[in-house]
């Protein structure tokens, strides 16, 4: 049914289109025979806006990958360097949820691990609307952050690494089986903010795959079961990411190809001194405008990148 209702929803948008497309034919044919500048102008600007939404459309008609319409759990991990990273960790967390509430999207945190001083050590989410998956894959991999650090007395520069994790919701059970007798399920007490009954209350849960040894961890919920359900969701992401890059990997060796995994694959560098600039190492696209990227303007990155991928078969 939902996919239904995506369907549903982009028949009408390209419906709408071609109704805008006609009325803007009919105005400009009476903006040329009443020789109005007014209405030229208002044209002007209507059909630049119309341009603007068919590209963004042509776009997502790139989105073939068989995952990319669903919903996405995000995992974001601060990597060495104790409290710099951990802040940077959540940097990015707070960049991901005005980027979520740019486009329209649901977010909800799963799990959240608090850093020592400040920050966060890891932090487990679930973004839910239209292309989700098939835009936030795009962020996969390891941000790098320079900057004069705000926790050093001497204020002296600093490079911070954060890695992000990108998951494929699982739509059905039927898709990613999983044999109860394979899990450990551990209740404890929920640690960091949450309100006097998760405090005192073994409310978190951690659910351990035997099998794989996958651990996942929920304890954003007051009830023991939510916490539950969250944490089987983010279990059957975690298992049918594990299918997804075996996949890749095997379209890769039939291709020759050679794919990066793990801290070594660096994708994009936020400078904030002794100059300003983010780069995506893969597409190359750079923005002199840190303070927007950090705000949740990366659009431009993420269709940089799916464009430079276009003609592959994404994930």
């Amino acid at each position: 049914m939902k996919r239904l209702a995506d369907i549903n929803a982009t028949i009408e948008t390209w419906r709408g289109l071609q109704q805008r497309s006609a009325e803007l034919r009919e105005l400009s044919g009476l903006a040329d025979a009443e020789s109005d500048a007014a209405l030229a102008q208002d044209l002007d600007r209507e059909t630049a806006a119309l341009e603007s939404q068919l590209d963004q459309l042509e776009l997502e008609l790139t989105f073939a990958g068989p995952y990319d319409h669903r919903d996405a759990i995000m995992a974001i991990h601060a990597g060495a360097g104790g409290t710099e990273s951990q802040d940077w960790a959540e940097m990015l967390l707070r960049m991901y949820l005005r980027w979520a509430e740019r486009r329209g999207l649901q977010t909800q945190v799963l799990d959240v691990a608090p850093g020592e001083e400040a920050g966060i050590k890891s932090v487990t989410l679930e973004v839910r609307g239209a292309l989700a998956y098939g835009y936030l894959k795009a962020e996969r991999g390891v941000h790098r952050l320079v900057r004069l650090s705000p926790f050093d007395a001497d204020h002296a520069r600093h490079t911070s690494f954060a890695l992000v994790e990108v998951m494929p919701e699982a739509e059905s059970a039927a898709e990613v089986k999983i044999d109860p007798e394979d899990l450990r399920i551990d209740v404890f007490r929920a640690s960091g903010h949450g309100g006097q009954n998760v405090q005192k209350n073994s409310t978190a849960i951690r659910i351990t795959h035997i099998p794989t040894g996958l651990v996942v961890t929920c304890q954003n919920e007051r009830s023991q079961h939510r916490n539950k359900e969250s944490a089987l969701r983010v279990l059957e992401a975690r298992l049918l990411e594990r299918e997804v890059d075996r996949q890749a990997e095997a379209r890769a060796k039939l291709k020759g190809e050679h794919v990066a995994a793990g801290w070594g694959n660096q994708i994009r560098s936020y400078v904030l001194h002794p100059y300003k600039m983010v780069k995506d190492h893969r597409s190359e696209h750079e923005t002199s405008d840190a303070e927007g990227v950090l705000e949740g303007a990366i659009d431009p990155f993420m269709i940089a990148y799916l464009k430079s991928t276009m003609g592959g078969n994404g994930a």
